[in-house]
């Protein structure tokens, strides 16, 4: 029996979600860099972190969805693993794959490859983009995030 389509994981392949992911990123950015005294670097490196946190929470740590429309069938699974069916490489998990890389990238370049900066940035990286890799989907570190069992 197919499965009806599942809101709340649709939403990254509507029209308009990459410009309004860029758009908040820009806004967020700008915001940070207002705030006096903030460096070039410090406002890049806060920028990627607050993204590379909220988005790890809301993709990669909730679990299941915010509606009882479903009767269960994805209170087990996150936000990353419930998008496209769970298929690897579609094009809504590779721009939000891509996001992150570009965010890590101008950030080293405007920290001008501080070393420190980077080691951040860079553990922050990877730290976001290991659980989007096909090989992770639906696997539990440690039993970090793992869903309790109610039997």
């Amino acid at each position: 029996m197919e499965s009806f389509s599942n809101t709340n994981s649709s939403w990254p392949n509507l029209r308009g979600s990459i410009a309004t992911n860029i758009f908040v990123l820009a806004v967020l950015r700008l915001g940070i860099g207002m705030i006096p005294g903030m460096t070039t670097e410090a406002a890049w490196t806060i920028t990627n972190l607050l993204y590379y946190v909220i988005t790890f929470i809301m993709f990669h740590w909730v679990l299941g969805v915010p509606f009882q429309l479903n009767q269960g069938e994805f209170e087990d699974m996150t936000l990353w693993e419930q998008m496209d069916k769970g298929e690897p490489f579609t094009p809504a998990k590779k721009y939000l794959t891509m996001i992150p890389i570009i965010l890590f990238l101008l950030g080293t370049h405007y920290s001008h490859y501080d070393g420190p900066t980077f080691a951040i940035n860079f553990i922050a990286l990877v730290v976001v983009l290991i659980p989007k890799f096909p090989s992770m989907h639906k696997v539990r570190i440690f039993g970090i995030n793992q869903k309790p069992n109610t039997d």
